[in-house]
């Protein structure tokens, strides 16, 4: 129990340094350019950013694993990711810094 709890911290920790490297202000341009269409509305989906339920299980799982979703494309149960959200143009970095900006919205 105490092993989960450290670890759960750990993980915590690691991804509230993720979220305060990234460029937030960046990250809510990008956002409001090319991410709110979909995750304003919840199409296809999609969390609505600002909904803690629907982000919960997502962020426990990392900014690694979220980033990369959000990157490379994902389906899952509920919903589906297109690869950048269909921007191709978009850069990794640009990615990683909205996905920044819609956790620290939705914890």
């Amino acid at each position: 129990m105490k092993k989960t709890i450290i670890a759960t911290a750990i993980v915590a920790l690691g991804m509230a340094a993720s979220v305060q490297a990234a460029d937030l202000a960046a990250g809510k341009k990008t956002y409001d350019m090319a991410c709110a269409a979909c995750h304003a509305t919840g199409v296809a989906g999609s969390p609505k950013v600002g909904d803690k339920a629907a982000w919960k299980a997502r962020i426990a799982q990392g900014m690694d694993v979220m980033v990369g979703h959000a990157n490379k494309g994902f389906q899952g149960k509920k919903g589906f990711m297109p690869a950048k959200g269909g921007r191709a143009n978009l850069s990794d970095a640009a990615i990683a810094d909205t996905v920044a900006y819609m956790v620290s919205k939705s914890k």
